[in-house]
């Protein structure tokens, strides 16, 4: 059977993390997130998958090549163009990538399934399609209920008594909702859907291809399903599908390396004399990774591998990206580190070089690290006690 990932989009709302790292490829636990998709489809037979790719195309077509060593097999739809050498991005859109791919070459020829490639999903794709069939549908989304004060940040659908899909309502405030169910971003279509996408031009599958099919009145249903669904389509949802993972949540993904102690999991050759060091799981550190005596660190909170947790420096409830040096003495709340950019949970970030502070947090690979003057010390104290600089600088 055939399958559709999405992963042309520039993921603007996990900036900055999808300025190197397109979102497909964003890691839970030092795992592409896709990785995760492709294991589901194939588990349900869905081995011949295609792929739309734009932004950082390099990045996802480079790990994942045909598919074979995930037991599938996979092709990409390039959306962009070479301007004077260089590889120009231009995503065509969730709908406008397929009907790229079918007006190629007739891919899609029967049922297929398209899933959004920036969620980890834990569904019944089989029951789903069973159920898509027995509506005799044309297409159909999968829906979710979730609590009532979070439908402002999902799309919600309307249907009818019958499952039919009636309307939408993109991001409605809590009390001008009319349902408390949303789009999941799971899809299952018959090829005929396709007559409703034009060639050539960006249209999507949300806010163009559905409510086309609801004025034709097609075979539109909603398919609402129990399933685990973690989004991670901005930086708070990334944020929190990592401490799900940690706190054991998430069925489908395991905590990599050795428990070393209770709720504490440490890859290949980690540095630590954890006697020395105090830790509160549930917490992961990456393989070669050094953390000094005195450091703290608090889970939930994921260290990646290769970095290095200098003397007296706490990480608390805090991810940590690869190669990641954190200076003696710094005290990150709430943050995400991610190369240049330190990052609070909300997504707001800064810039450590362009503010003067990468002698702070910076690259563990660095042979230069010296201790901060009294002049950075004060500039540090401006950013507030979440990302301070102790005595122990």
């Amino acid at each position: 059977m055939k399958a559709m990932i999405l992963a042309a989009g520039k993921g603007t709302r996990v900036r900055p993390i999808t300025h190197i790292v397109p979102k497909p490829m964003i890691p839970i636990l030092q795992k592409p997130v896709m990785e995760f998709l492709l294991e589901l489809l194939r588990e349900h037979g869905f081995t011949e998958i295609m792929v739309n790719v734009s932004h950082l195309a390099e990045e996802i077509e480079n790990y994942f090549r045909d598919g074979q060593r995930f037991g599938v097999e996979i092709a990409y739809s390039f959306e962009g163009r070479i301007e004077d050498g260089q590889l120009i991005g231009d995503a065509l859109g969730s709908a406008g990538g397929l009907k790229k791919i079918q007006t190629f070459q007739r891919f899609f020829d029967d049922t297929f399934v398209v899933l959004c490639g920036d969620a980890l999903i834990d569904l019944d794709l089989s029951e789903a399609v069973r159920r898509h069939k027995e509506k005799g549908a044309m297409a159909s989304l999968i829906t979710k209920r979730v609590p009532r004060d979070q439908v402002s940040s999902y799309g919600v659908v309307v249907t009818d008594e019958n499952g039919l899909v009636r309307s939408f309502q993109e991001k409605p405030a809590v009390d001008e909702a009319a349902s408390d169910m949303i789009n999941t971003g799971i899809y299952i279509f018959e090829p005929e859907v396709l007559d409703y996408v034009p060639e050539g031009m960006p249209f999507d599958i949300g806010s163009d291809l559905f409510p086309r099919l609801v004025e034709a009145k097609a075979a539109f249903y909603a398919l609402p399903m129990e399933f685990e669904w973690v989004d991670i389509g901005k930086v708070p949802d990334y944020w929190q599908a990592i401490r799900s993972v940690l706190q054991g949540q998430v069925r489908q993904v395991q905590i990599p390396g050795k428990e070393i102690r209770p709720g504490v999991y440490a890859g290949l050759n980690v540095a630590a004399n954890w006697d020395k060091i105090h830790v509160e799981g549930p917490i992961y550190v990456g393989g070669m990774t050094k953390i000094e005596d005195g450091a703290t660190i608090i889970g939930p909170a994921m260290i990646g591998p290769s970095c290095h947790i200098c003397e007296g420096a706490t990480i608390d409830n805090s991810i940590i990206f690869d190669y990641s040096r954190i200076g003696p003495g710094v005290r990150l709340v709430e943050k995400l580190v991610f190369g240049r950019y330190c990052v609070d949970r909300n997504g707001d970030h800064f810039d450590l070089q362009e503010a003067a502070l990468d002698w702070l947090i910076t690259d563990a690979r660095r042979q230069d690290h010296a201790a901060p003057s009294p002049q950075q010390k004060a500039m540090a104290e401006l950013l507030g006690t979440d990302l301070a600089i102790s005595n122990a600088g």
